[in-house]
């Protein structure tokens, strides 16, 4: 019995189509309200460079103040990308930190440092198309000293 290949040609149209398609399902661009007093650059005021380094760095997906640029209007790149962002968001969000407990933000915290000094965060998947996101040794030593001083700060409002 002899199997019949298809065509390139009919495969490649395929794909297109699908591809045309998929672009009718759109993702929800609303970020949720912001809540300025909620923040945690209000709540805890940094020095200016670390509030640049969380805007420029972290905010996009750990936060309710994502920008979203022009690939995201595009099927199924969007939906990869939204999926990103819920789980920044559901994993840490800075626009809620007032809502989270004393316990929760020295955990955040603590992971905020390791992440950080881990070279993990920000992820590299976005830096490739965020250049302006990437942190250089100082940024990183900077950002992680500043998220340990706020680690102990939180521990000893407790007191």
């Amino acid at each position: 019995m002899k199997i019949k290949q298809l065509p390139f040609k009919k495969i490649a149209t395929g794909i297109i189509l699908v591809l045309l398609v998929i672009q009718v399902i759109r993702i929800d661009k609303t970020n949720p309200p912001l809540k300025e007093e909620k923040d945690l650059i209000s709540g805890l005021n940094p020095p200016p460079g670390i509030t640049h380094i969380l805007k420029t760095s972290c905010y996009d997906c750990h936060s309710n103040e994502t920008a979203y640029p022009w690939y995201t209007n595009v099927a199924p790149v969007s939906w990869w990308i939204k999926n990103h962002i819920n789980n920044g968001r559901e994993e840490l969000n800075f626009s809620e930190w007032i809502n989270y407990t004393s316990r929760k933000k020295d955990h955040k915290l603590e992971e905020c440092v390791e992440m950080v000094e881990g070279n993990e965060m920000p992820l590299y998947s976005y830096t490739l198309l965020h250049r302006n996101a990437i942190l250089n040794g100082d940024q990183r030593h900077a950002l992680a000293v500043w998220f340990e001083s706020q680690r102990t700060y939180e521990s000893e409002k407790d007191r």
